[in-house]
């Protein structure tokens, strides 16, 4: 079995799944595990990483509205790799390669690989990706395997925050110039931490949003989880975000409840991780209720007001 995976969490999936060994070439976007970053690259973005958060919102739309392409896939690195079986998704054209893109180069090839198209909406279907992929790659027992095992750790969350007395108000900001609040599976993950998530729609995709909406909905915690970047990275654009009108008088801001969440790792890429970033997310919302798991790091919590 030769596995070719074209986005991040597919990548994360194949190796849940015991079949890291398998793959032969991945995107420029797959970085985890570590042991995936010499493999061929197949993808480039043709969008320039360094420019803002702002100029990249500003060359996507402008791209997506002169229906031009975001991502090249190489072909002929693809052709020469003979893959039986490529991982690819139809859910968003901005997060990776388009399905269109694959199908035009995958119908040149022969013989034909397999082609599974993950297009997850929710958190129960991450779990059943697992074993959509497991299944093509003919080891439906390690989807099996992996579901369960994910699925334990999601109700040992949900049953804690059964007990929880107060959820509050959160809103999660997956960009914010301009502001987009989190949809598909991040607000279920919110209530299953035991919070309420005040302006992402479970299932739906993410949003644009007035940043007056948020100043509104005044939550009790915002997390800054923005699509694609890391720490560092959130970390740099943070001042647009804080440079917004009514920010600073945001009970999150007056009680110090920022945080601050690797969305490159976690809660943009609906792969195993998305339980991390539950487990996570329930230990910062609710420390006393949600120990944090050996080997993950507690999110970043920034603007707590001095002792």
């Amino acid at each position: 079995m030769r596995i070719v995976s074209l986005l991040p969490s597919a990548t994360e999936i194949v190796c849940e799944l015991g079949l890291g060994g398998a793959l032969v070439g991945v995107s420029h976007e797959c970085d985890h595990p570590s042991a995936v970053r010499g493999l061929p690259q197949l993808t480039r973005s043709l969008v320039p990483a360094a420019a803002t958060g702002g100029e990249i919102d500003a060359a996507v739309r402008d791209r997506v509205h002169r229906r031009q392409p975001l991502y090249a896939l190489d072909a002929d690195t693809l052709a020469r790799l003979a893959p039986d079986l490529i991982v690819t998704q139809a859910l968003c054209d901005v997060c990776a390669v388009a399905e269109e893109a694959v199908a035009a180069v995958v119908g040149r090839l022969r013989p034909a690989p397999r082609v599974v198209n993950l297009e997850p909406l929710r958190l129960a279907d991450v779990l059943t990706a697992h074993r959509e992929v497991a299944e093509a790659a003919g080891v439906p027992a390690a989807g099996a395997a992996a579901t369960d095992r994910l699925r334990r750790r999601i109700d040992a969350v949900s049953a804690r925050s059964g007990a929880v007395a107060h959820r509050p108000g959160v809103v999660i900001l997956e960009w914010f110039d301009p502001p987009f609040t989190a949809g598909h599976w991040s607000p279920e993950i919110v209530h299953l931490a035991g919070g309420r998530e005040l302006l992402g729609r479970t299932g739906e995709p993410s949003r644009t949003v007035a940043w007056d909406d948020v100043v509104v909905a005044d939550p009790d915690v915002l997390v800054v989880s923005c699509c694609g970047f890391d720490l560092p990275r959130t970390r740099r654009e943070l001042p647009t975000l804080a440079a917004r009108p009514g920010f600073a008088t945001l009970r999150c801001v007056r009680e110090g409840r920022v945080i601050l969440l690797d969305g490159n790792a976690y809660l943009s890429r609906p792969g195993p991780r998305l339980v991390d970033a539950l487990e996570i997310l329930a230990h910062a919302l609710h420390p006393q209720t949600h120990p944090l798991p050996p080997g993950l790091a507690p999110a970043e919590i920034v603007g707590r007001p001095a002792a």
